[in-house]
């Protein structure tokens, strides 16, 4: 089973890891449009004023900007430490025994919009780069990473499941046909259903923990409902690939 995480904006500063090295990341299939956009980020950090723009900033720009001048060059760290944030926290990887972080480096990895995918493991910067930005002189971030990224993921799986924890903008980067996803919607009192970002990261958190401490190796959706409503969440089977998780 792969399951694959959203990334988040807020990322942890430095890290015990050198400098990035492309050839340690896992899926190699993906290096040369890694290449490419670690070359448009760090040229576009050279012009402060337009990476604000581009990439989105507020007043955190002066910080994530010299992120990007350094992509190359600063400390790294776990993927599964680098990314923060609600869905992080949910996911209390720290919490995890020596076994279960063996088990989440094995199920685990993250969708990026600079890397493409990463393994839970692999040995990344602190950098900033969202699914739907448009870097210049480049083509959307789906058009550069359409095919690559699908092609690398179902060669990852090995034809097992894939649990697809990622938000849209990140899937449209390379969809995995067949993978389960898993819609997070909050019940009101009068019955009906919303979707609520932070329930949303905070629910696929837990189901993503879940994921990774089971002893189960599910085949389908219905393994995968299992293992939710046995670690307390309340779901639903929409389709057979869509688990609805209700809050």
């Amino acid at each position: 089973m792969l399951v694959l995480l959203p990334p988040s904006e807020t990322k942890s500063d430095g890290g015990r890891g050198g400098p990035l090295d492309l050839g340690s990341l896992s899926l190699p299939a993906l290096t040369p449009v890694r290449a490419q956009l670690l070359d448009a980020v760090e040229k576009l950090a050279a012009d402060p004023a337009t990476a604000a723009t581009v990439l989105g900033l507020g007043k955190s720009a002066e910080a994530e900007i010299a992120r990007n001048a350094a992509v190359r060059t600063s400390r790294t760290r776990p993927a599964l430490e680098r990314y923060t944030g609600v869905l992080y926290d949910a996911l209390d990887a720290r919490s995890f025994t020596r076994a279960q972080k063996a088990k989440a480096l094995q199920r685990l990895a993250v969708g990026s919009a600079l890397f493409g995918v990463v393994r839970a493991g692999d040995p990344i910067p602190a950098y900033r780069l969202s699914g739907g930005t448009r870097l210049p002189g480049l083509p959307t971030l789906p058009a550069l990473w359409k095919d690559a990224l699908t092609p690398a993921l179902l060669a990852e799986a090995a034809g097992g499941l894939v649990v697809d924890l990622r938000s849209g903008s990140y899937q449209a980067l390379g969809p995995v046909p067949g993978a389960v996803t898993a819609t997070v919607l909050t019940e009101q009192p009068d019955g009906s259903r919303t979707v609520v970002s932070h329930f949303n990261k905070h629910h696929k958190g837990l189901l993503a923990r879940a994921l990774v401490l089971t002893r189960a190796d599910p085949s389908d959706v219905r393994g995968v409902g299992r293992i939710a409503a046995k670690a307390g969440l309340r779901v639903e089977i929409a389709s057979p690939t869509e688990l609805l998780v209700l809050t």
